[in-house]
């Protein structure tokens, strides 16, 4: 006989009522152990979606997922680790050069990372675009790589709080992703299982993100930054613009070009200057005393760059896949670009193949956004703004759809943005 009733908790979290310790440690093993239905689950998120979670419920509720499975431990390493996490924009692609710069300071990260859906692009979808990589490693290899090139960027094994990935599938098709309780103990019951000494969180806030306003962000990183301090885990949160695409490419192997790009000192300001900014936190939670800038311009998290593609099978030298067709979209008038909706952008990639409906869909490597000009700039009438890529051109229609009214162009306007990282919590 069960100790407590699943109906009996719904009814108390629909009411307002905090749920005990005892009652978490109950319900999450059951659900994992399928003793709780689907159904009750899907009522328990929503009660939780409508009445939040209080503090130390959340925190119980985290710790509850995190027994659910396996603990990875980095102690035996000779260096420290940091990790990243983002919440997902369009043109995110920042983890690619991060990894290895921060690894070429001396810290090993360890990246456990996810697919893309919708209209947020997926880190392990982006490098499954280099011939020959693999995004699946044993435990065992990723040891190995973290002592022997001191970055891995994989994807998070079926141990780590399994109780997540189940509750992850409901939220998805019971419209309850948007909790800030359920998003903060999913990103943060993996981060903390994972094992690594500090933690750097890049929230994003705006159009193109699941946190469109800056108090959502600020709940949602705060109540994070709590989570891993109180498991231990030196952790902060940087709050960072997603209004407008990062880089100049959005979708799978383009993405990878311009992480290259970056690795190689140049690509675009603004994900050299986030690359960099996300860096110095990870290596300054780390206890190391490095600027990272010094190791992007003398060559060395290039150098680790290409060992961490090869070593998980991969070719840094191979060309990388092209869409078979492209259709360019002009500017209509001329003046200065003063905004590029990231939404608008990340749908037409969507639609053009380089995501996702579900999770089981297959992405299109070279399908994409290139983006011409990005906001401040000054355009002419006629020239291109966007060239879109895709295997199928039969969907170049409804990505174009997507970026009607995306953009706006000022005769005589000028672009005043709030700046790349909004806020520092800690």
């Amino acid at each position: 006989m069960s100790a407590f009733d699943a109906v009996e908790l719904i009814r108390r979290k629909r009411s307002g009522a905090e749920l005990t310790s005892d009652q978490i440690d109950w319900l999450i093993p059951a659900y994992t152990r399928g003793e709780v239905a689907d159904e009750q689950m899907s009522a328990m998120a929503m009660a939780i979606f409508f009445r939040g979670m209080a503090d130390s419920e959340l925190s119980t509720w985290t710790t509850a997922m995190i027994n659910t499975g396996e603990r990875l431990d980095f102690s035996g390493l000779s260096r420290p680790t940091a990790d990243k996490h983002s919440t997902g924009g369009v043109g995110d692609k920042i983890t690619l050069p991060l990894a290895p710069l921060v690894a070429a300071c001396g810290v090993a990260v360890p990246q456990l990372s996810g697919r893309g859906l919708g209209h947020t692009g997926g880190t392990l979808d982006k490098l499954e675009s280099i011939p020959g990589w693999r995004a699946s490693l044993t435990n065992d290899e990723m040891m190995r790589q973290l002592a022997d090139v001191g970055a891995v960027i994989c994807a998070a094994g079926s141990g780590l709080a399994p109780a997540d990935k189940k509750l992850y599938a409901l939220r998805d098709v019971t419209g309850t992703v948007e909790a800030i309780p359920l998003i903060a103990s999913s990103i943060m019951s993996k981060k903390i299982a994972e094992g690594t000494d500090s933690l750097v969180l890049d929230v994003k806030v705006g159009v193109g993100a699941f946190m469109q306003t800056l108090d959502q962000a600020r709940e949602l990183a705060s109540r994070m930054v709590a989570l891993g301090k109180a498991a231990g885990v030196t952790t902060v949160a940087l709050l960072t613009d997603m209004d407008t695409p990062l880089g100049r490419a959005a979708g799978n192997a383009v993405e990878v070009a311009e992480s290259v790009e970056v690795l190689a000192g140049g690509g675009p300001t603004d994900v050299v200057d986030l690359t960099l900014a996300l860096a110095r936190e990870m290596v300054q939670s780390a206890g190391v005393d490095i600027d990272p800038a010094d190791k992007l311009a003398d060559g060395s998290a290039m150098d680790v760059w290409r060992r961490m593609i090869r070593a998980q099978g991969g070719d840094p030298e191979a060309a990388l896949p092209q869409a078979r067709h492209q259709e360019v979209v002009l500017a209509d008038q001329s003046g200065v670009l003063t905004r590029l909706d990231a939404m608008a952008v990340g749908l037409a990639a969507w639609r053009l193949g380089a995501g996702r409906a579900r999770k089981e869909d297959p992405v299109q490597t070279g399908a994409g956004v290139m983006m011409h000009a990005k906001p401040g700039d000054a355009v002419t009438a006629g020239q291109p703004l966007f060239t879109l890529l895709t295997d199928t051109p039969e969907t170049f229609d409804r990505a174009k759809q997507a970026l009607e009214g995306g953009w706006t162009i000022e005769a005589s306007g000028s672009f005043e943005g709030r700046p790349l990282v909004i806020e520092r919590i800690s």
